[in-house]
């Protein structure tokens, strides 16, 4: 069973079981991405993410996966490959995705698909960088536009 420290015990949770789930889910995670300070840019600003039209697909993606409903017709992969050639997904983008969704799966849901729906972005977030890593971003994107800082005390 995957780490669950967000869960609060004094709420009742109850497993994913309904594709309005699967959106409840997909709309509370991009809440949170879109904004966040280390991903929130590539969907705002490489891109140009339309959540309205984009949530139907994500919530087909995860109701497939995790409820068997074989609502999703399309490739996951070649999207982000597409915002990968116009700025570099690194491991550190990743790694904060999978943060937001363990997350927030664990503040709406608790249970095996809640689990199993972690177990999944883990799984697809290891496989699309390894995948990436065959798509090399164009020489400048790596560094155009994009300025690192470092927040929080030194290590």
């Amino acid at each position: 069973m995957l780490h669950s420290e967000g869960v609060n015990p004094e709420r009742e949770y109850r497993d994913i079981e309904t594709r309005e789930d699967c959106e409840r889910l997909a709309r509370a995670f991009y809440g949170r991405a879109l904004t966040d300070p280390v991903i929130g840019w590539i969907f705002t600003d490489v891109a140009h993410l339309d959540l309205e039209a984009h949530v139907p697909h994500v919530t087909a993606f995860w109701e497939t996966l995790l409820l068997g409903a074989q609502t999703y017709d399309r490739g996951a992969f070649h999207p982000h490959v597409a915002v990968h050639q116009k700025a570099e997904l690194r491991p550190g983008h990743f790694d904060a995705w999978l943060a937001l969704w363990y997350a927030t799966v664990d503040e709406l849901f608790a249970g095996p698909r809640a689990e199993m729906a972690k177990a999944h972005a883990f799984r697809l977030g290891n496989a699309f960088r390894m995948r990436l890593a065959m798509h090399p971003p164009p020489a400048d994107a790596a560094t155009e536009g994009l300025n690192v800082t470092r927040h929080g005390p030194a290590s």
